[in-house]
């Protein structure tokens, strides 16, 4: 069980070290666009977007990896093994939709709920950080 935490932990620690990545890279990148403030915003919004692409991946690798181990549990249902399955399920569960159509059995499950928490509170981070960022552009304006 303490190998299921501190791996699940790793992941987590490298995903948001990932997103805190891309939104100071961001901040730094902004104020030297040479474009409308309003296409600024633009730009966070599409760093943003493939920071959680990236973090999806991320997890998505990390599930793929745990189906093939042994110990780690499965993903059954509408899977078939495939990394596109993985990265279809970490989609779901990122954003908490949550399909239903594939499954996670065993110490899987608890990289699955961590991987929702994590998403809320990436997304939620990311909308702050843009309406701080509209907020900043917008009142020069």
């Amino acid at each position: 069980m303490l190998s299921v935490f501190i791996i699940n932990s790793l992941i987590v620690a490298i995903v948001v070290m990932v997103h805190y990545e891309f939104l100071y890279r961001i901040v730094l990148y902004m104020p030297r666009l040479n474009i409308k403030h309003s296409y600024t915003i633009v730009f966070g919004v599409f760093g943003a977007m493939i920071a959680h692409v990236i973090e999806i991946w991320i997890f998505a690798i990390a599930y793929y990896l745990m189906n093939l181990a042994e110990g780690w549990g499965k993903l059954t249902g509408n899977f078939n093994g495939s990394l596109m399955d993985c990265a279809y399920f970490s989609f779901t569960v990122f954003s908490t939709v949550g399909f239903g159509d594939i499954e996670p059995i065993g110490n899987l499950r608890y990289l699955t709920g961590i991987e929702s928490l994590t998403g809320l509170v990436l997304i939620t981070w990311t909308a702050s950080f843009l309406y701080f960022e509209m907020q900043k552009h917008w009142s020069t304006l």
